[in-house]
Formats: structure tokens, sequence, C-alpha cells
């Protein structure tokens, strides 16, 4: 009756030492360490390394070890102060080819990470670093894509040879398009229904002109702005990429709100800088017929102006935007000794790059250094209004010597920090919209460590408080329910290792509730043991009643809380995720130990037994 067939007793056993293997690592700690990982094509080689072991010699720094590892080369270091010290020498003999990035690595054993066994990674409330909650500026993108779709109309119009008398943006009211009759209207009309079907077109006939007004419905105004905030994300993660960040999360919170966490960054003004940051560049060719006079600017050009005040009359087409930028790579100018910036296309833009200064060889074109830059304002009542201020200045004019093609360079920068930033943002790409830091928060390396052992201490007291309880009141039952409770906290602390899932306080606050609820089930079949054999039942039949009888019970308890979890992970931010991973897999682990584990003892301490005088 209460006996477990071989193979069931042996699969317990494995499942139970497998799991205790892969939550080994977590003994361990961590040591502090660098990564350095190569930016813009630099290699990784022997030669660096030997660089790098040279460097630490001259400067009298101790280190455990530096290996090349997964096209990374990682030193191992005594303490955090000397992982301080490296990384400011390191950054200044490597140069801007090299990012050097905090690092606590694991001192797992080498034959444990042979097979996959890694701890857990840490949260940001637990490890330390910097936390940003960032507001994407939607009215912003939709403006951005009406602009986009005046210059889009404007080369429609113009090929398929449609004479209109202006275009231009109404604020928030849309797109509007002005001619001298209707017949131009309706030609216009049809021509931009078949082309752009999402426009709600709307005639509208004024004294002296015949107006085409078109409006971007709410459905689009949606779409461009769920996009706009995806590319931002996408290009976020690429910026902490090259700031060389290990683990980063960054995510959507909301519809226009974007949580970005850089666990290990002490330095958040670093940080700031080149996440809100919104440069980009425009080529454009200099208007060389008409003067640079301010208030007289002739239809196809746009007034300028240089860093230091000049005027400069530009074509308002542009030739090339930082959207085809590859490459991006800081440096000196050979010739004039300045900061510059050496630049990549994609093949589009080289192929357009190519075309167009190959046909205005010996004129001159401008570099123009575009910036978005948040103002907060108040008006008379106290009402605090974030607005967005776009900063264009030309950075740099040259004549055209050649014809330009994949590879360029632009010079008239300020300074090499200038040319670095500059340089890291073009990679990176640019911000589809404003995005605007509404939140920060830093915590220190100590305080993360001091949550850590709070959390600790908390799952242990849970741990030792549900232990005696459990072996004062159920006796040998209870000590069974106390050993299933010691594996439930080791397959979960397993599992998350495995699923490589970051652990969080709220994440232990979910260990420490899952001990809690580990018990109720051997609680249930407990009880129900006892209420068997009150009813005249042998202890052997009761044991097997009480296991069968509580299944279902148990079941649709763990099922219900179950579900909660997964609403919870789906529709939760960052914390609210932490908690719901551990509560799920703490209910699926609690469920295996309480209900097989404990059976599986149970069947082998009385199993056995003809005569059974006392169970509880």
């Amino acid at each position: 009756m209460n006996h477990y067939p071989l193979w069931k007793n042996l699969l317990v056993l494995i499942i139970v030492l497998v799991g205790t293997l892969y939550a080994v690592p977590n003994l361990f700690g961590d040591i502090p360490a660098l990564q350095i990982s190569a930016t813009r094509g630099a290699s990784l080689d022997a030669g660096i390394e030997s660089h790098v072991k040279q460097i630490f010699k001259d400067r009298n720094l101790d280190y455990q070890s530096i290996r090349l590892e997964d096209q990374r080369l990682l030193i191992l270091l005594r303490n955090a102060d000397t992982q301080l010290k490296a990384q400011d020498i390191l950054r200044e003999g490597l140069g801007s080819d090299y990012s050097v990035a905090l690092y606590l690595a694991s001192a797992t054993p080498s034959w444990l990470k042979a097979i996959g066994a890694l701890p857990m990674s840490l949260g940001l409330d637990l490890r330390g670093g910097v936390h940003f909650l960032m507001e994407v500026d939607m009215n912003a993108a939709v403006q951005q894509a009406e602009e986009r779709y005046v210059e889009d109309l404007r080369a429609l119009l113009r090929e398929k040879k449609v004479r209109y008398l202006g275009i231009g943006r109404l604020g928030a009211e849309g797109i509007e398009i002005k001619f001298r009759d209707t017949d131009q209207r309706d030609q216009a009309e049809k021509l931009i229904r078949d082309e752009y079907f999402k426009l709600q077109l709307q005639s509208v006939n004024g004294e002296k002109s015949f107006r085409l007004k078109i409006i971007l419905d709410e459905k689009e105004k949606r779409e461009i702005g769920r996009l706009a905030v995806q590319q931002n994300i996408t290009t976020l993660r690429n910026r902490i990429n090259e700031l060389g960040v290990t683990e980063p999360t960054i995510q959507q919170q909301g519809q226009n709100h974007i949580v970005v966490e850089l666990p290990g960054v002490q330095d958040p003004a670093r940080a700031k800088e080149i996440l809100g940051a919104t440069a980009t560049l425009e080529f454009r060719l200099v208007d060389t017929t008409h003067a640079a006079v301010k208030g007289r600017v002739p239809a196809g050009s746009r007034l300028y102006y240089e860093r230091g005040g000049t005027p400069v009359l530009l074509k308002k087409r542009v030739i090339l935007t930082g959207s085809h930028i590859t490459d991006a790579a800081s440096g000196i100018d050979s010739q004039s000794g300045t900061p510059a910036v050496y630049v990549t296309l994609d093949g589009s833009g080289a192929r357009s790059f190519s075309r167009v200064t190959g046909e205005n060889i010996g004129k001159p074109m401008a570099v123009v250094f575009i910036e978005t830059k948040a103002e907060t304002q108040s008006d008379s009542e106290g009402n605090l209004t974030k607005t967005h201020r776009q900063i264009s200045e030309v950075i740099n004019v040259a004549t055209i010597r050649d014809q330009l093609s994949k590879r360029f360079q632009i010079t008239g920068l300020d300074s090499t920090e200038e040319a670095r930033n500059l340089a890291l943002l073009l990679r990176a790409g640019a911000l589809a919209a404003p995005t605007d830091i509404v939140e920060e928060r830093t915590i220190g390396p100590s305080l993360g460590q001091d949550n850590i052992e709070k959390g600790f201490r908390s799952v242990l007291v849970a741990f030792l408080v549900v232990f005696v309880f459990m072996a004062v009141y159920y006796r040998v039952f209870g000590l069974i329910a106390d050993l299933a409770l010691a594996t439930n906290v080791v397959l979960l602390v397993s599992l998350l290792s495995l699923l490589q899932a970051t652990l969080t306080m709220p994440g232990i606050a979910g260990i420490v509730l899952t001990v809690g609820m580990a018990v109720d089930a051997n609680v249930l079949i407990f009880e129900r043991i006892r209420e068997e054999i009150r009813n005249g039942n042998n202890p052997q039949g009761s044991i097997d009643a009480g296991y069968r009888n509580a299944l279902a019970s148990i079941a649709d308890s763990n099922l219900t809380t179950l579900i909660a979890a997964i609403v919870l992970f789906g529709v939760g931010s960052g914390p609210i995720k932490g908690f719901a991973v551990t509560l799920s897999l703490g209910i699926l682990t609690s469920m295996f130990t309480a209900i097989i584990g404990t059976r599986s003892v149970v069947n082998l301490i009385y199993g056995g037994r003809r005569k059974v005088k006392l169970l509880i």
C-alpha cells in the first residue's frame, strides 16, 4: 500500500542531488573584477593581455588572475579598492578602443561552470548601482513623424509635378497644404490617398486659397508612440553596451516609461549624460548663391549658426543623417591636430553620400550638430511644464575635394571628450523621441550587501520558526516535513540559478512566503491522517488515505496561487516580476517536495512495517 517502486525513489533522489549540485555555486560568493571588451572592431588578443599585465606591474597593482574568456578580458582582483583604482588606470592606458567595466566575477570552480552551474544574478537593490525611470515624450514623437510626412509629401508632389502654394504643420492640428485651385487640390488628394492610406484627409476652402488638411488618427499616433519607445529601448541598450555595464536591465513600464537599471555603476553623472543625450548629425550643402542674412531666408534654404555665432545659409535638403552611421571612432586629425570623429556609413548611406559629393566637388558642405534639451518652466500659477528645445549648430564647413564614400572624418569639435561622446552616440544611434529622466536612485554596494544580509536573515528566521513548530507538533512527520522544506529551498535556489533569474528584495520576500506556504500541503496531509486515525482506520490505511484525499485540496489552493503569480508576472513591473518568479517556482518545488518527496520518505520509514502502533 505505502510503497514506491524503485525507479520513483531513484528519480526523487536524482532530482534532489542535481538540484543541490546546481545550488552549490551560490555558496562561493563573488570576486571584484574588471571586464575589458573591445569597441569599434578593436582586437582582444594575447598582446592586449600582456599590455594589461604590464600596466599592473608598472603601477604596482595586485591581481589574482588575468584571462581571456568569451571575447572579453577578465581581471580578478583582491578587493574593491583595487578594482576602482585599476578601472581608472586601465581606461587611461587602453584609450577609447576598449571599455573597462566594473564586474563581480563568480568564485565558482571551473568544473561547476563547465556543466552550466552558475550562481543567481543579483538585482540592483542587492548589488548596488543606479536606477533611472525615463519618460518618452510622445507628443514630440508624433511631431517628428508629422515633420517626416511634410518632407515626404513635398517630395511626392514635386515628383508628380503637382503645384502647391505651401506645406507645413499646423501645430497639434496636423499638416496643411495650400493650392491655387480645386483641381490641383483634388489631384494631390487622390495622389496622397493612394500613397498614404493611413492618413485622414480633409478639404477646406478659404477666401483666396484651397487647402488640404492631413490628420494622423489616434490609432496611428499610438503606433508612432509605441515604435518610438521600442526604438529608444534599443538605442539605450546600445549606449549601455558602449558604456561597458554588465547585466543591465532595460524594460518598458506603462505606455511611455522606460526603466533602466545599471548594477555596479556608482557614477550616475556619466550614465545620465549618455542615456539622456539626443545628439545626431545632418550633412547639408551650403547655399552659395545667397547671402546669410537674418530675417531674409530664401525658399529652399535654412539659416544656421556656427559655434562662433557666424550665420551660415544651408540647403533644406539633407544629404545624410546620423541614422546611416554604422560605426564612429574618436581620434586626432593628423593634419590639424584637432579632435576628430571617424565615421563609417551603411550601404545605402554610402551610395547616396558618394553620389551627392561626386556631383558637388568644389562646393562647401556643412555638418550640423543637433541636440534636444529639456527645459522646465513655471507659469503664473506656479505649475511646472516640461518642454523640449532643439539646438542646431554648424560644427564644420568644408569644401568637398573628392568624392566621399563609406568612410570619412568630421573635425571642428571643441575637445577630445566631446569627440568621444559624439562617437559613442553615433555608434549607438539617436533616440526616436526625447527622453527625460524623471526618477533617479543610487544604491551603494554597502547598502546592497546589507540588504543581502537582512534578506538571508529573514529567510533563516522564517525557516527556523517553521522547522521548530512542525517538529514539536507533528514529531516524526514534522521532521519529515522539515526535511522537505530544506529540500524545497535548495531546489528553488537551483532553479533560480539555472534560469539565471535576477534575485531582488521582492524575490527574497517571495522565498520567505514560499517557506511559510511550503508546509501548508504537509499540514493538510498530516491533519487528514489524524482524522482517518480518529475514525478508526489503521495506520497504514490512514497514511494512504491522508495523501490521497488531501491531494485535491492541495492542488486547488496551489493552482489559484500560481495563477495569481502568473498574472503578477504578466502585468507587473520589475520588482513585482521578481516576486512573481520566486513565488511561482516556489509553488512548483513545494508541490514536489511536500507531496512526492515526503511520501517517498514516509514510505521508506513506515511502508516496510507490518504493524505501526503510533503515527502522529
